[in-house]
């Protein structure tokens, strides 16, 4: 089996190449292909004994180069993603909506037999927290966050490769938050900046922590992410599947990891207008939009990828979030990596 990741050195890309190269242990005919924008060092596992091509997949340059690299290929899994620069939304939508499109068209010129793309809970029209939808709830997104409209517009764009191409099996997977130590340099450059302290994250010790009670969001490790983008291209899965790992975070859970003896309901306008100036300041990297998918996004029930693919946490979303707190404490990142490398 050949099997191709485009985005192939990100949180999750590295993870699934880390399940991968596990999965050829027990069978040496899968081949595997990784695609990204830089080429990572093959010095530093997992990108070793990976055959290496470079696509900057908004391109029209991008899309001739992932034919050429996805020929031959059993199955691809898409998971090219901008989240930065923020401020900058046509680049961002070359990348998520536009790239999109280019792997899924060079995946049918290519004669690929199996897709499987990240799609995301942001990808979900608002819900209330109280309720738990499955993967048939619209997907019409959340209009004032950047990353829902583009997660919406990537749905629209699978649903009409299912009609065009309904030889080719399509799988889109629905994740909440994806947290590992590797990545906490990354998430730190990507969401907080360089003006946040980040050092003492995992050494707090707070009066109060005032958080809206909206704020209720479902987490997954990435190995476990990973380990669900395995049984998909192994069994040649098709369909959306929601994946999180239990419990659901809430606000008292959220504040007990950051050590904060109490929990005060703070209105979620006030968070978003403290937000948006402070982006605007530039004193931290996260719009306002990204408070508006944490409070509307809805809560998922995943026993769709339990069920059909066998797929089971090894961590609970408490582990994977203290995990990534401290990995952003420490810098922590992948030697390597274009992006996740520490210092990066």
């Amino acid at each position: 089996m050949r099997i191709a990741v485009i985005g192939a050195t990100g949180n999750v890309g590295t993870a699934l190449l880390r399940r991968l190269q596990q999965a050829r242990l027990e069978n040496p005919d899968i081949e595997l292909v990784g695609i990204s924008r830089r080429k990572p060092s093959q010095d530093h596992a997992p990108y070793g004994g990976v055959e290496w091509h470079t696509a900057d997949v908004g391109t029209d340059a991008g899309r001739a180069r992932l034919i050429d690299a996805l020929k031959g290929t059993d199955a691809v899994v898409h998971l090219a993603w901008a989240i930065q620069p923020n401020r900058d939304e046509e680049a961002m939508h070359r990348t998520n909506v536009t790239g999109t499109e280019n792997a899924l068209h060079a995946a049918a010129d290519a004669g690929v037999r199996h897709f499987v793309c990240a799609s995301s809970v942001g990808a979900y029209s608002p819900a209330r927290k109280d309720q738990v939808v499955t993967e048939d709830w619209p997907t019409g997104g959340i209009a004032t966050s950047h990353y829902s409209r583009h997660k919406a517009e990537q749905e629209a764009l699978l649903d009409a490769f299912e009609r065009d191409f309904p030889e080719i099996p399509v799988a889109r997977v629905r994740p909440g938050l994806i947290f590992q130590a590797d990545a906490g340099e990354e998430i730190g450059r990507y969401f907080l900046g360089p003006l946040i302290p980040k050092a003492i994250l995992n050494k707090l010790s707070l009066p109060v922590l005032p958080i809206p009670s909206e704020l209720v969001f479902q987490a997954v490790h990435a190995a476990d992410m990973a380990d669900a983008y395995w049984r998909i291209v192994d069994q040649r899965a098709s369909g959306p599947f929601n994946i999180a790992a239990d419990p659901i975070l809430t606000p008292r859970l959220l504040g007990g990891l950051l050590g904060a003896k109490r929990v005060f309901d703070l209105p979620v306008p006030v968070l978003r207008a403290v937000v948006a100036a402070s982006w605007a300041l530039h004193i931290q990297a996260t719009d306002p939009g990204w408070i508006d998918m944490a409070s509307q996004a809805p809560v998922m029930n995943t026993d769709r990828a339990r069920t059909l693919l066998g797929w089971e946490p090894s961590r609970s979303s408490v582990a994977a979030m203290r995990e990534v707190i401290d990995g952003l404490a420490g810098g922590v990142g992948v030697h390597g990596s274009p992006s996740l490398r520490p210092g990066g």
